[in-house]
């Protein structure tokens, strides 16, 4: 644990003194991930004396002999040929750059990761160090790396109900830095030391994919620290939304992006798709309902928008999602807890198969308060949710609301035929009265309905000003 804690606060310390020299974490991080592999292949061949893949001149040995520019040159050079390999290599090294373009403070890095033996450093240790560095890295709002950060309090709740097996696949199609995908690992883990089971696992039960090449270079990394995929990435640069699916899968985990296609994107045609639209979630939805076998089972965070939109696409989409899939249950999260402050998310549960008969929501919103700084929502704030959920036996579910001994219980069930009433199909269910109304609105929501209520004012004075005009004259 010391040499968890003073190396994790080393490499830190030295990201205060790089962004100090206007080198950002996020900018850090990354070459700190070029690096730290070269270093452990390096390892590998010196200790294990196992044939290494990467080009002798973009060797670790190569590197450490050399300062000043000539150290620059050579390591942008490295990188330029790397990342145009195959495989781990190239997943790694997905485009590449150099953004620490002072030679003093890039021999500082290399020399900090010389120090180490890191690969004969325990798996959890390193990879606890590099997760501490992604999530702290995720808090820091200049970085703009929050977001791809999920809680992991979070996280681990939705592992914890969905109940990934050890032989099954699992799939992430926006999986950020690979939270979901380590935390249904390190799940799996523990059931089985069987040697073919374990051998799977660690190289081909897990998938995962993003359009941001600098993420997939942190989610290649920080998997392979915890030793997955180290025969291949279980990391794919790509646009998930893009190509019809190619590879169903048994468990899906994920928090796709919100908000429309960010410009310049490829535009989706995907025929295969139940309604056409630009909106980002609802896509991800599309996805992520055909990417799922029979009996597939996922849970997902998306944003109200997803259970309240009443667009042609959008009823569609929930119609198909209560038709051919058990919606089970939807988790209602409280704002504060993402890197986009204000934003109104879900986790919904569903199964493909047979349709849907009951939902149960949990209100873990109304009235609840966290923050990123100050609050952080912990794994124990969710382990209400997590017994009410009965994953073990979900017909053993209880409601612990009660129109009458208990209107503020958080569990409660609606049948279908109640929420098919509603010809908008809509899913975000509202039951518990808030103690302090002005605190269940975001600070946008209270201005909006100020500017709203100003302008209806503004209306009714224009109107008796104009009636006392006319009856003047």
């Amino acid at each position: 644990m010391a040499t968890e804690q003073s190396l994790s606060k080393k490499v830190w310390n030295l990201a205060n003194v790089l962004a100090g020299q206007g080198i950002g974490f996020t900018d850090y991080l990354t070459q700190l991930t070029y690096l730290l592999f070269l270093k452990m292949d390096d390892e590998r061949v010196e200790q294990l004396e196992l044939p290494s893949a990467i080009p002798a001149d973009c060797s670790w040995k190569n590197l450490r002999s050399l300062s000043g520019d000539e150290l620059l040159r050579e390591y942008e050079r490295a990188l330029a040929t790397l990342s145009k390999m195959d495989g781990l290599i190239g997943t790694i090294f997905t485009k590449a750059q150099n953004k620490i373009d002072k030679p003093v403070y890039l021999k500082k890095v290399v020399t900090m990761i010389d120090e180490k033996q890191w690969l004969v450093m325990d798996t959890d240790v390193k990879g606890a160090i590099y997760e501490s560095i992604l999530e702290k890295n995720g808090q820091d709002k200049k970085s703009g790396a929050g977001q791809y950060f999920t809680p992991r309090a979070l996280i681990s709740a939705m592992v914890d109900v969905t109940r990934p097996k050890i032989t099954e696949t699992v799939l992430d199609p926006a999986c950020g830095t690979g939270g979901f995908l380590l935390a249904a690992y390190d799940y799996m883990s523990k059931q089985s030391s069987d040697k073919a089971k374990r051998e799977f696992l660690n190289n081909e039960a897990l998938y995962g994919g993003d359009n941001t090449a600098l993420v997939v270079t942190l989610a290649s990394m920080n998997l392979y620290l915890h030793g997955i995929g180290t025969k291949r990435s279980p990391i794919a640069y790509q646009d998930s939304l893009e190509k019809p699916v190619e590879k169903m899968v048994d468990v899906i985990l994920t928090n796709p992006p919100f908000g429309k296609r960010e410009a310049g994107s490829v535009a989706i045609d995907r025929p295969d798709f139940y309604g056409e639209t630009n909106n980002n979630q609802l896509n991800f939805l599309q996805h992520m309902m055909l990417s799922l076998r029979p009996g597939g089972r996922a849970a997902v965070v998306l944003p109200d928008s997803v259970l309240t939109d009443d667009n042609r696409a959008g009823l569609k989409i929930r119609e198909a999602l209560l038709k051919d899939f058990n919606l089970h249950t939807i988790l209602r999260l409280p704002t504060g807890i993402f890197y986009a402050n204000g934003v109104k998310a879900n986790v919904l549960c569903f199964q493909k198969g047979t349709p849907t008969k009951e939902i149960w929501f949990y209100d873990y919103r109304t009235d609840i308060k966290h923050s990123l700084a100050e609050n952080p929502i912990k794994r124990s704030d969710l382990d209400d949710f997590v017994a009410c959920y009965c994953a073990e036996d979900m017909s053993q579910r209880k409601e612990t609301y009660n129109a009458q001994t208990n209107p503020k219980g958080r569990w409660r069930k609606y049948d279908i035929a109640e929420i098919l009433s509603d010809k908008k199909l809509i899913l975000d269910k509202k039951w518990i009265q808030s103690d302090n109304p002005a605190d269940a609105y975001t600070m946008d929501e209270l201005l909006q309905s100020l500017q709203t209520e100003a302008k209806s004012m503004q209306e009714a004075v224009d109107n008796l000003t104009s009636f006392l005009a006319r009856i003047q004259a």
